[in-house]
């Protein structure tokens, strides 16, 4: 695997190639206005809603990895399979991600979605803190992007796609309960959680667990996943989608949100995972937590979540081509070894 196309070039997709171009990989960048100033890979323009045009551009790849809004990703993944390329997104859209799967079945190439921050090096994370049990009882994750400086009741701004977020505001969201694989309602099961000092809440939203459900079903009998924000902001959207009945307007709603409140450069992405259970007949409780804030890459200051969303992805596009991981079928998340993800060029970032 050395030629890889990554279709969409904004924050996330523009740093997830240059990161690939460093780490060896002959990148080709696609976007509908893309322009090639200042890059280091080659960038092509392109209608990605033309699967014609899609598919022939792929033609002279290995690899392609969607940096799409997850509305595009089958598409597209149903040409990567078409041609036998090795296929990578960071879709949270849980139908998408069905679909994925039903075709790597007959797939030449891995097919692996769900590769970015929540769902993606999440999911690693909380395997690797399974891993360390002898019977675990319960997985907790939670992940939030947000303004280091928040204003007004919201306290938010919007640096991740406004429609990804509005799908997993609105979307069931999978869990597990008592052993039980259940879904349940989005923006719901409030919780309060402490980062440095700096409180914050916890909510449920979809797709940030991927298809740890079913995997560790029989396992591990509590798992969920939760968004945070600060305190207040769950409140308000259920407010904004629910009694303004704007989740039957779910394009708009995205566009007025985005308008109200832009993106910032003065990020942080908070994780915060645990799991429970006995190592040695006792009762423990290990974490991951951090707080990570905007770095400097190639020397420009990059986003929190743009660098970790883009880190992830490389870093498990790194373990494929170099034999760590499958390079046919359908990746799950959780079979990422954490060790050797945070070894990777490109992993060892959260390890710092």
């Amino acid at each position: 695997m050395k030629r890889i196309a990554v279709l969409g070039l904004g924050k996330v997709g523009a740093l997830a190639a240059e990161l690939l171009h460093e780490s060896g990989f002959t990148v080709t960048g696609f976007d509908a206005a893309s322009q090639s100033d200042g890059l280091p890979f080659t960038a092509r323009r392109i209608d990605v809603g033309e699967d014609a045009a899609v598919g022939a551009a792929l033609a002279e790849f290995d690899a392609v990895l969607s940096c799409l809004p997850y509305a595009f990703n089958i598409a597209v993944a149903e040409q990567a399979h078409a041609l036998g390329l090795h296929y990578f997104d960071l879709t949270e859209d849980v139908a998408t991600t069905e679909t994925i799967f039903e075709l790597s079945k007959t797939a030449k190439g891995i097919m692996a979605p769900q590769c970015g921050l929540a769902p993606g090096f999440v999911g690693i994370v909380g395997a690797g803190l399974i891993a360390q049990f002898d019977t675990c009882r319960s997985c907790r994750m939670r992940v939030g992007a947000l303004p280091q400086n928040p204003t007004g009741l919201m306290g938010y701004s919007f640096n991740w796609s406004a429609e990804g977020v509005v799908n997993e505001y609105l979307n069931d969201c999978d869990v597990l309960e008592d052993g039980e694989i259940k879904r349940v309602s989005p923006m719901e099961w409030v919780e309060k959680i402490v980062i440095g000092g700096i409180e914050l809440e916890a909510f449920t939203t979809s797709g940030g667990l991927g298809t740890m459900c079913t995997t560790y079903q029989g396992r591990v009998p509590n798992m969920d996943y939760k968004t945070m924000r600060y305190p207040g902001h769950v409140k308000l959207m259920n407010f904004f989608f629910h009694e303004l009945l704007m989740r039957h307007r779910r394009k708009v709603a995205g566009e007025i949100l985005v308008h109200a409140k832009p993106p910032v450069d003065d990020d942080i992405v908070y994780i915060h995972v645990s799991a429970e259970g006995r190592i040695d007949g006792r009762m423990e409780r290990r974490e991951f937590v951090r707080g990570l804030k905007p770095i400097e890459i190639g020397g420009r200051q990059r986003t929190a979540i743009a660098w970790t969303t883009a880190s992830s992805v490389a870093a498990v596009i790194e373990l494929v081509r170099d034999g760590d991981l499958p390079r046919r079928g359908f990746l799950k998340q959780e079979d990422i070894p954490l060790d050797r993800f945070l070894k990777t060029r490109n992993g060892a970032r959260y390890a710092d």
